[in-house]
């Protein structure tokens, strides 16, 4: 049975460390048994006041005359890791804005395509063991028959912008494990696996190789 967030109130923070982007702090609170516990939790210091996301992941298909519909993804270095990732456009929400409004200027930012946002999730967490940060994902079309997104630009100089087809997204993704030193982002790899799922096999669980 769950337990309600309640019965674990209430909690003291005490701040470890900060610098600009995150900070750590230890929280001291009282489990449904009753037993004092702490917990040292990361959290982002530039979360807006006007949401309860800390930014927003980008799910944008590029749909052309002619060609496959495709998953615009972006590879970049993450210092964290110490390689490339795969991932969805990303970015933080600035004070004042939405979600849909992030994910369409942190879409231009990132790969230089224009697009239409025509879904948006509830607030979702990413790391729930390890830090407070949340986010929301926004699904967006691209019309890449579009002047403008026929040679986008993009603003950024360290993000490479890739490409890959709706219906083998995730076996596009295993090649390039194969030939790459690189880590894929949770989220990215699930919702391959969906795709898997729903072109091929709705009815089963997905079996991964060994």
């Amino acid at each position: 049975a769950s337990c309600p967030t309640l019965c674990f109130l209430p909690a003291v923070f005490q701040l470890l460390a900060e610098g600009k982007w995150v900070k750590l702090e230890q929280t001291t609170y009282m489990d449904p048994a009753g037993n004092t516990r702490t917990w040292e939790t990361v959290k982002r210091t530039t979360r807006r006041t006007n949401t309860e996301a800390d930014g927003v992941g980008i799910i944008a298909l590029l749909k052309r005359t002619l060609h496959k519909d495709c998953v615009v993804m972006v590879k970049q270095f993450r210092p964290p890791l110490g390689c490339n990732t795969l991932e969805f456009p990303a970015g933080l929400i600035d004070e004042g804005e939405t979600a849909e409004a992030a994910a369409l200027r942190e879409l231009k930012e990132e790969t230089g395509y224009k697009g239409e946002v025509v879904g948006v999730t509830p607030v979702t967490c990413l790391d729930p063991g390890l830090s407070n940060c949340t986010t929301q994902i926004v699904l967006v079309n691209i019309n890449g028959d579009d002047m403008e997104n026929i040679h986008p630009t993009q603003q950024l100089e360290f993000v490479d912008v890739i490409l890959l087809p709706l219906d083998e997204f995730q076996s596009k993704i295993d090649d390039l494990l194969r030939k790459e030193k690189i880590i894929v982002d949770s989220k990215v790899y699930i919702f391959a696996m969906g795709m898997v799922q729903a072109f091929f096999k709705p009815r089963e669980l997905p079996v991964l190789k060994q």
